[in-house]
Parts: structure tokens; sequence; C-alpha cells
């Protein structure tokens, strides 16, 4: 019963680090696993007993071929998706790309579970208790180019011990950064440029009386957006209008609050910068990262561009969104 018991733990053991995308052979010979009990176990997974109630624990899930999968060749699944600079996602979304990348079928339930004995669970969001506000929702969104949210962000650069600026614009309805600006500062000059950039892309200049509302851009009450040159150039272009949120209610602003904080945990987190040239190069591609390929659960687990362009095929009925 003895050795029973610890061939099961370094078997438990050797899995976890394959998990991780170790080599087989290797992890298999240091835990001292042969290689036939390892892959007679992946082709006939034991069925677990719960703790609590419920039904048994299969140990192993079907693909849409109808073949059963192992919870264990799983394990191996989600290490492979959360390796590279892009993987940061959580169980929610990795059971989107479990099911479209190696064709599972599998719920989010199964997924959080075999996340939890990986050990690869960050850690839950504790919601802070909200004041009491009463903030009117006076913008309806249905489409793009309707209402842009503006702020900006600090982001560090540990080896210069020295802070740099990003200023982002983000399209509410599909949630596209449509411009940027990073650099090592950032005044009423810098937030003019990247909005002029963004009008450029979204082609807003000459196509101001096609437009049936107005284009807002939403900011807070930063110095560089009360500046008299940031409310002339809003003002010189027909059809464009600037409204500042009220002080103290950043949900008025909460798509651009979201990208901010979504760039902080994935990008700025997990990564040390040495210089300004290092710092500028990974905003770039995490950016590009998020409007090409990153899902988002509120785009029907698109990417900001796929989702676009599926509205624009008619293949998906966008909902109108009051902000």
């Amino acid at each position: 019963m003895g050795r029973v018991s610890k061939l099961e733990t370094a078997l438990e053991v050797a899995v976890r680090w394959i998990a991780k995308g170790y080599p087989v052979r290797t992890v298999l010979r240091i835990c001292g696993v042969a290689r036939a009990t390892y892959y007679y176990r992946l082709k006939h997974p034991e069925r677990k007993t719960p703790k609590g109630k419920g039904r048994p624990v299969p140990g192993y899930s079907l693909n849409k071929q109808g073949k059963v999968v192992s919870d264990k060749r799983i394990k191996g699944f989600i290490g492979r998706i959360l390796q590279g600079p892009d993987a940061a996602f959580g169980y929610r979304k990795i059971t989107v790309l479990l099911r479209r990348t190696y064709g599972l079928i599998i719920n989010k339930k199964k997924v959080y579970r075999l996340c939890k004995e990986m050990g690869i669970l960050g850690p839950r969001f504790s919601q802070a208790q909200k004041a009491p506000r009463r903030v009117a929702n006076n913008r309806k969104v249905t489409g793009p180019n309707q209402l842009w949210q503006m702020d900006i962000k600090y982001g560090y650069v540990a080896g210069l011990q020295r802070h740099f600026f990003l200023a982002s614009i983000i399209d509410v309805f599909d949630r596209c950064i449509v411009a940027y600006y990073r650099g090592k500062a950032c005044d009423r000059k810098n937030v003019i440029q990247v909005l002029h950039q963004a009008m450029l892309r979204r082609g807003i200049y000459g196509q101001e009386d096609k437009l049936e509302n107005k284009l807002v851009i939403r900011t807070d009450n930063g110095s560089q957006f009360v500046s008299k040159d940031f409310r002339a150039f809003c003002e010189q272009t027909k059809r464009v209008e600037h409204e500042q949120i009220p002080v103290k209610t950043p949900n008025k602003n909460a798509y651009i609050e979201s990208f901010h904080s979504i760039i902080e945990r994935e990008c700025f987190q997990r990564s040390c910068f040495s210089s300004y040239e290092e710092a500028f190069a990974e905003v770039d591609r995490f950016i590009r990262y998020y409007n090409h390929r990153r899902i988002h659960g509120s785009l029907k687990d698109h990417s900001p561009v796929e989702y676009m362009r599926l509205v624009q095929q008619g293949v998906i009925q966008p909902q109108a969104m009051a902000v």
C-alpha cells in the first residue's frame, strides 16, 4: 500500500511539471516513474472520488470528434496556452481557447478546477464597497465613432527609476484603442496630437456632415484636457464635442479605466523595463495584441478588430449601450 501511494504521489508530481512544459523523459526520470506507467495512465484515466457530495469526477473530456482526452492531457494544453508573452488569461478565457484551439467539449467550471489543481489561479479581485452616487447614463452608443474615452496613465522604468506616460483613446463601441501616445512627458500638445491621429485613422475629418450624431470625446479633469488649446482643437472640428466627467466619478470613464487596469496587470506588472526604448516597444506590442488578438467577454469572446469586422459583415447584431 505504501509503494502504491508513493507511486501515485510521484506520478502526480511528474504530471504537474510536464503540464508546465518540461520534457517528459527528463521529468519521469527525476521522479522515478516508468514511461509505460505514465502513458498507461494517460490512456486509462482513473475516476476520482470527490471530497464532498456530487457525482464522481470522470477524469477526462471529449473533443468534437468524440475522442476521449484525459484531464492530464488537458492540463498540458492549458500549460501551452499559458506559455509566451501574451499569456495572461483567466479560467473563462482559457475555456474559450481550449474549445477553439483543441476542439474540446468542456465547460468553465471544469477548467477552473483543473487550473486550481495546477496552482495557476490568480488572486480573486475584491470589490470595494461602492459609495452611493446618482450619476445619469446620458449617452446611448449604437455604433463606432460615437463615444471615445481618453485618459493618461503612468508606467515605470526600473532601470532608470523614472516614469513614462501613456495617453490612450478607446472607442466604447468596439473597445479598440484607436490611437495612443507614450513618452517621457505628456502635455496638452501630446494629447492634441494623439486625438488628431485618432481622427485621421477613423476618417473623421471631412466626414462630419455624414455623422448622425456628434463624436463625443470624454475625458477627466486633468490639466491637459482643461487647457484652452485642447478645447479650441475640439471646437474647430464640426460635430465633435468634448465633455468632462464630474469630479469623483471615474465610472463615467469606465472603459478607458478598464483598459489601463488591463495593461497594468498584463503588461507593466509582468515586465521590468531597463530603458525607455524597451518600455515603449513592449507597450506597442501589447496594444497590437490587445486590438487584434485579446478576446473580450463583452465582445462575444472576440478581439476588438475581429468584433468590428463581424459587425460590419452582419454576422453579429450589436446592442445599444447606455454610458
